[in-house]
């Protein structure tokens, strides 16, 4: 029996060798089970903000004392703009307040500390929305202005009201907004 068991050990081992060798062969030509994925390309777009500041074609700015003068600027943020604050910026001559009045249109702000701009803000939904700069798109022409006062004023004295329309960006970031003095220096750094 113990030639029996020691022929058996024999054969034991010339099998498990020989499937030892076998098993190195094969495995080295037999392919693994694997995947890949398409890959998955993303074009990052721009974004920006685009406004519009308009005003009626041919208004007679003729002044006559009492008597309200049109003046209609409209700004507006284009559709596909982000949201943003809207500034407009009213800059008078130095004699425009001896001669006229002027009040801002519902829905400007005063920005604090900064003397004739207004702000409003602008969210998606709004856009396209035409925003009157000025209450009932008039000036009015006091009532204490004289003749004299008119006849002296020359081409280059006359009184004047300059609109400027800015715009800028409401979000620092996914949840944060800028303030309206932050989004001001944004678009104005030197004001």
């Amino acid at each position: 029996m113990k030639h029996i068991s020691s022929l058996g050990g024999r054969a034991l081992l010339l099998v498990l060798a020989l499937a030892l060798v076998l098993g190195g062969v094969l495995g080295g030509t037999l392919a693994w089970l694997s995947a890949r994925t398409a890959p998955v390309t993303n074009t990052f777009t721009t974004s920006d903000i685009d406004i519009t500041l308009e005003e009626s074609d041919g208004l007679d700015l003729k002044m006559v004392p009492g008597c309200t003068v049109t003046k209609d600027p409209k700004v507006s943020v284009a559709a596909g703009s982000e949201a943003c604050y809207l500034f407009v910026k009213l800059e008078k001559s130095a004699n425009f307040d001896a001669f006229m009045t002027n009040t801002v249109a519902d829905g400007w702000t005063a920005l604090d500390g900064v003397d004739g701009v207004y702000y409003r803000t602008v969210a998606a939904a709004d856009m396209g929305t035409a925003y009157s700069v000025l209450k009932d798109d008039q000036v009015t022409v006091k009532d204490t202005v004289t003749k004299e006062m008119m006849n002296a004023l020359t081409d280059a004295t006359r009184p004047t009201l300059t609109v400027t329309a800015y715009a800028a960006q409401m979000m620092k970031n996914n949840t944060e907004s800028f303030t309206a003095a932050e989004a001001w220096a944004n678009v104005n750094p030197t004001a």
